[in-house]
């Protein structure tokens, strides 16, 4: 006897409700980025218009020429590139190689590090953002890119998610390789990272959009307007009063312009590298 594909009425009905929940949940966040999207290329006169709009009013790009140059946003742009690159390519290097000393076997005090670094996942940010705060005014680097790109420049959870990677990688590999007389340094640049390269677009990705959209640091330790960041940019062109008393009225196409902007870097990327989220929360899971 063939089995039945049928689905039975209360099947249907929990697929049906599944399905608008879901298309309730994406237009909570496409809706407001097709605005932004139709604002941003707007006149300046249409965007000033009330209402939600899905197509551009009167197509105009004076919103991306007056956001970048006459605003000047290019700076807060180059300041994000600086801090997203050095930050995530010396996060990414520091995490791979803690990653591989925690899979030696072997290793005195394993357990007692990873345990150490599983604590340190369990620590707010918020509750050390004080102490950090003052480890950095005491090292000089307030009002300077150094401090943003030290924040976070190593993390607990890129350290096991490597390491996580590591242990997919057979550890008689390395061992023959030592045999034949190669040492950690080779093993682990010419072994571990191309065998781990999904963990690491996973570590860099994860990393990429935290440095690219981080806020709090930056609020934190910057008051010099020359070191502001995009987020912090933006704030000061969406939120702040004073902003908008200056020689001219700051339009909505300019302040969505900036957003789309902001945005463009990770819309870009993410196409690319999406496959390694779901890979990367999937080995995060399912190893110990």
């Amino acid at each position: 006897m063939k089995p039945t594909n049928k689905i039975s009425l209360p099947g249907r009905v929990f697929d049906a409700v599944n399905i608008l929940f879901l298309l309730l949940l994406v237009s909570t966040m496409v809706i407001p980025f097709l605005n932004s999207l139709a604002l941003a290329f707007s006149s300046n006169f249409a965007s000033m218009q009330p209402g939600i709009v899905l197509w551009p009013k009167e197509f105009s790009l004076e919103g991306f020429s007056t956001v970048w140059n006459r605003m000047k946003l290019y700076l807060p742009f180059t300041n994000n590139v600086i801090v997203t690159v050095v930050g995530t390519v010396g996060h990414v290097f520091l995490s791979s190689m803690a990653g591989y000393v925690l899979i030696q076997k072997g290793l005195p005090g394993k357990k007692w590090m990873l345990s150490a670094i599983l604590l340190t996942m369990m620590i707010p940010s918020e509750a050390i953002m004080i102490p950090l705060y003052i480890v950095n005014q005491d090292l000089g680097l307030l009002n300077t890119l150094s401090s943003l790109i030290l924040s976070g420049f190593v993390s607990g959870f890129s350290v096991m998610l490597m390491r996580n990677f590591f242990l997919s990688v057979p550890y008689e590999m390395s061992e023959s390789a030592r045999i034949d007389g190669a040492g950690d340094l080779r093993i682990f640049f010419t072994m571990y990272l191309p065998l781990a390269s999904a963990g690491l677009a996973t570590v860099t990705l994860f990393e990429f959009v935290s440095r690219w959209n981080q806020f709090t640091p930056a609020l934190l330790y910057i008051n010099d307007s020359s070191k502001y960041t995009l987020q912090i940019a933006l704030k000061s062109f969406i939120v702040d009063t004073d902003s908008t008393s200056s020689n001219f009225l700051i339009t909505t196409n300019v302040r969505m312009a900036g957003i789309v902007i902001a945005l463009l870097p990770l819309i870009i990327i993410y196409p690319y590298v999406q496959k390694y989220f779901v890979k990367g929360m999937f080995v995060g899971a399912n190893k110990e």
